[in-house]
């Protein structure tokens, strides 16, 4: 169930940025959130989540014996996305 959950999250976040992305480029992602403070703060309020989630990766990467460069790479990229990529490879190890 946990994986169907991550799969389906996956992928209605990869449409959404598909189109964010198609309709404002990479970079203008970015550019909206320094538009107000409202924008600012969930630009903060997502530092501060990734933070603590890369945070968290890294003690399991290790401990699982991966190198967590290539993951702390793709989050810096892709934010949540490369999270979620994470999370089901991860699981897919422990099956």
């Amino acid at each position: 169930m946990r994986r169907i959950v991550l799969t389906i999250t996956l992928i209605a976040l990869l449409a959404l940025t598909a189109v964010a992305v198609w309709q404002h480029g990479y970079l203008g992602v970015f550019s909206h959130q320094f538009q107000n403070m409202a924008g600012i703060q969930v630009l903060v309020d997502l530092v501060i989540a990734l933070g603590i989630f890369l945070v968290w990766l890294w003690q399991d990467a290790r401990s699982a014996g991966r190198n967590p460069w290539p993951w702390t790479l793709l989050i810096l990229a892709t934010g949540s996305i490369g999270a979620l990529v994470y999370l089901l490879v991860y699981k897919s190890d422990r099956d």
